[in-house]
Parts: C-alpha cells; sequence; structure tokens
C-alpha cells in the first residue's frame, strides 16, 4: 500500500457539500481527491441530458440569505450576479387571487408593509400574521417543543387564504416535506434565515443558467487549478483503516454522499455504528419536475407562481431569468397522488392545470419532460436527529443537508456542512481545534436531538 500523503483529504461524494468542501480545502492549501458514483458532478442540483435536451435536475431557487453558498461560489470563481437573477421576494396564486411581495424597505419594515399590502386575504388573516411573526422574533425563532408546522400554526391561529398561499406554501418548498409531518422549529430558523437580519436575506435567487454553471462546474474547475483530483465514476464501497480506499492511503476521509450511502460506509465501523443506525431510520420525500415546451412566444405572467393543484405547486417561466424562452417547469414537492401517475398522463395533468391557473387556453406543448427524484431529501420531521461533522473514527467526517442541524435539506444545508466538514479539518491540521468531541457524544448534535445551526452566517 501507498504510504500516507500528508494532509491529503479524500472527499467521497461531488455534490454541493462535498465540492463545498473540496473548494473550500483547495483554497487552504490542502490536496483532496474527491471520489463520485456519477459521470458528473452536482449530485441532485445539477445539468442532464434527456433526449438530446439540456435540463435540470430539479427545479432550485436560492434565497439572499444563502450566505455560505454565494460565498463558495465567488470563491470557486462563479458570479451570483451573472448566475441569479436577484428578486424582491413575491409569491402571487393567479387563481386564488392573492399576492404578497416584499418591498425594499429595511427589516422588518418590508415584512410589515408586505403584509399590509397583500391581497386576496382578510384585514384579519394580516394582523394574526403580524402577531405570529412579533412572537417568532421575541422567541428568538425557537420553540419550546420541537411539533408539526401544521400544529404550530394551529397554536398561532394561522388560517384562511394566509395559511393557504403563504405559510403552507413556504413550508412545503422549504423542507420538502408536508405541513402534517414538517418539523416547527427547523421551519421557524428558515423563517428567521429569511425575515430577520438584513432586507436581502428575503431575496429571491433564480439560476439564469443551468445549475451545473451555477457551482458545480467552477467548482471542478478551481479544484482542478489547485492541485486536486476529481475521479468521477468512481463508487466507493469501502472505507479502510487507517483512512484508505482501494489500498490508497489519505490522511483524512470526509464522506459527503447521501444518508443511505453514508449509512453503508459508516456501519462497517464501530465507532460509527451508531450514527448508520440513526441514518438507516431516516424516511426520505420525492421530487417531481415535469418540463412543458411551448412555443418560444410563451412569457409566464412571472417568473414563478403558485398552481391551484390538485397536483401542480409552483411553475417557473424558465425563460424569463434568461434560460430557454417558452419553457414551463412545474414543481411537485414531497408524496402525493402525482407519484401514481405515470410520465404522459402526469404531464398532461399539469398542462390543464397551468391553463386553468392562468385562466386561459396554452397552445399544447411541443414535448415534455418528466423527471422524479423519489428520495430527493429526507424528511424533515420533529425533532429528527441529526449527525455532526465529526465522527468518532479519527480523520473521519461527515458533509451533506442531513448533517447541517437546524437547515432543512437545502443548497445552503449542504454547502454550510462541507464548509464546517472543511474548517474543522484546517483547525484540526493546525493543531488549534481537535475533534469535535465537546458535545460528549462525538457524531451528534449538542444534545443528540435539537437542532443547532451547522455554521454561523458571515456578516
Amino acid at each position: 500500500m501507498n504510504a500516507p500523503v500528508p494532509g491529503r483529504v479524500a472527499i467521497v461524494g461531488g455534490g454541493w457539500a462535498g465540492l463545498a468542501c473540496a473548494v473550500e480545502l483547495s483554497a487552504a492549501g490542502v490536496s483532496v481527491c474527491l471520489f463520485e458514483a456519477a459521470r458528473q458532478l452536482g449530485g441532485r442540483a445539477r445539468r442532464v441530458e434527456i433526449d438530446g435536451q439540456a435540463l435540470d435536475n430539479g427545479q432550485h431557487i436560492l434565497i439572499g440569505a444563502y450566505h455560505e453558498t454565494l460565498r463558495v461560489m465567488r470563491l470557486a470563481g462563479a458570479d451570483p450576479g451573472r448566475l441569479l437573477l436577484r428578486l424582491p421576494l413575491e409569491l402571487t396564486f393567479p387563481r386564488g387571487g392573492f399576492s404578497i411581495r416584499l418591498p425594499r424597505l429595511p427589516a422588518p419594515l418590508h415584512l410589515a408593509a408586505g403584509l399590509l399590502a397583500a391581497s386576496g386575504c382578510s384585514l384579519g388573516e394580516k394582523l394574526a400574521a403580524a402577531r405570529f411573526c412579533h412572537a417568532l422574533r421575541s422567541g428568538g425563532y425557537l420553540l419550546a417543543n420541537d411539533v408539526s408546522v401544521a400544529e404550530w400554526l394551529d397554536r398561532h391561529r394561522q388560517r384562511g387564504n394566509l395559511r393557504r398561499f403563504l405559510w403552507d406554501p413556504l413550508c412545503l418548498a422549504a423542507l420538502n416535506t408536508a405541513p402534517e409531518n414538517a418539523s416547527a422549529q427547523i421551519f421557524a430558523g428558515v423563517l428567521r434565515e429569511v425575515l430577520s437580519g438584513a432586507r436581502e436575506n428575503s431575496d429571491l435567487l433564480l439560476p439564469r443558467a443551468d445549475l451545473s454553471r451555477v457551482f458545480p462546474d467552477a467548482a471542478a474547475r478551481f479544484i482542478a487549478a489547485h492541485g486536486g483530483e476529481i475521479r468521477l465514476s468512481r463508487r466507493v464501497a469501502r472505507i479502510e483503516r487507517p483512512l484508505a480506499i482501494d489500498g490508497e492511503h489519505f490522511r483524512r476521509a470526509v464522506i459527503a454522499a447521501a444518508p443511505r450511502h453514508a449509512a453503508k460506509l459508516l456501519q462497517k465501523h464501530p465507532e460509527t455504528h451508531e450514527i448508520a443506525a440513526l441514518l438507516d431510520t431516516y424516511r426520505f420525500e420525492p421530487i417531481g419536475t415535469v418540463y412543458l415546451a411551448y412555443p418560444r412566444a410563451l412569457r409566464l405572467p412571472s417568473p414563478m407562481f403558485g398552481m391551484h393543484g390538485p397536483l401542480g405547486q409552483w411553475a417557473f417561466d424558465r425563460g424569463r431569468p434568461g434560460g430557454a424562452r417558452g419553457l414551463v417547469g412545474c414543481v411537485l414537492s414531497a408524496r402525493g397522488g402525482w407519484e401514481e401517475r405515470d410520465n404522459d398522463a402526469l404531464a398532461a395533468a399539469l398542462h390543464e392545470e397551468l391553463q386553468e391557473t392562468l385562466g386561459r387556453a396554452l397552445p399544447g406543448p411541443l414535448w415534455r419532460r418528466v423527471i422524479r427524484e423519489r428520495r430527493a431529501t429526507f424528511s424533515c420531521r420533529p425533532g429528527l436527529p441529526r449527525p455532526a461533522s465529526a465522527t468518532a473514527l479519527p480523520g473521519l467526517w461527515l458533509a451533506g443537508d442531513y448533517a447541517c442541524a437546524g437547515y432543512p435539506a437545502t443548497l445552503e444545508g449542504a454547502v454550510r456542512s462541507g464548509c464546517q466538514a472543511a474548517r474543522e479539518i484546517l483547525d484540526q491540521e493546525a493543531d488549534r481545534i481537535g475533534s469535535n468531541h465537546c458535545c460528549g457524544k462525538p457524531g451528534y448534535d449538542r444534545n443528540g436531538r435539537v437542532p443547532q445551526p451547522c455554521i454561523s452566517s458571515p456578516g
């Protein structure tokens, strides 16, 4: 076997968590070797080719509060100003007559003004929402006990159209888990990111380019330029001791794979059996994206708006931020009746729902593509234990949205977890801070259950 290379780090998984970790380490002069089982980087947020069409494997948006994602994009050489369209937060449901837009005012005035001017809801609902937001801020966005989002909203008397068109859709979009099952504490953390701090935190950032160009492509170039290595189509079945992959030794390793794949690697070591067992208990939620291609002249009233269902949730005009004109992406989050329909029936149903939402006839789609991610995210349920970055096996870390306590399964959670693992490795390399054993139970959050942010937002 080869002798260990000083400081060399293996990263297993080339999604946004693994790439963020690799970029952070490369920027600090650490040699990395990234293993990715697929033929391309990006994980669940990447470009795919389907029947000659270049599409994203899911519709992702970012928000202004994604500070780590924006920072790492810049570090890798991807310009957020060019690649992302920044818009004030606006949620519109045309068929329901509901619309809310947060104006460019200092926080929290932007929220107060947005609620006051919202259409399609009563004054009583607006006042109840204002009291709800005030209670959130006063309590530091922390709950005494985690419950479902549905129960939490009931307690705060959030009803009517504001709940139907604001809180419930935001929960489903952010956590990819139905309000009846979703964690209120995690949702409160999302609202903290969106509604507190700088006004810009609430902005929507819509990709102007395919998701691979937004970050993975630039990350790959950055890693290569700094002497790192990327090995595609390389599935890692086992990490040997002391930290070897297929007989090749590394000083440290980061597992940045999805929970079910990470569990298979972790269960092979006594020190990480408990984390593997935890990940094996996770449940998962699907995401479907249905692309409908209309004539190029078609232009929807806004870049994104809410659909009225019963299947469709959000529609995106991909041509508005600068993508393919006439292309509409319809998003279906979490479990539902859409899973039971075949692709043709699903596309036909969403075409009809899109016409009903807009209140006008549309030409028949020129083509359609359906992408189903059956295990897109972990099901973000109340009290879900989340592993921390460091494990009890010396030299082994975790990275992935599931390892970023306090965040749901978002790109920001993935990036933060990758940066956290990288910074802990750099701290250990410098002999300033050892492995994360201060919590008393290596590999878990501070008390094993209550979510805590995995890394503080800069600024």
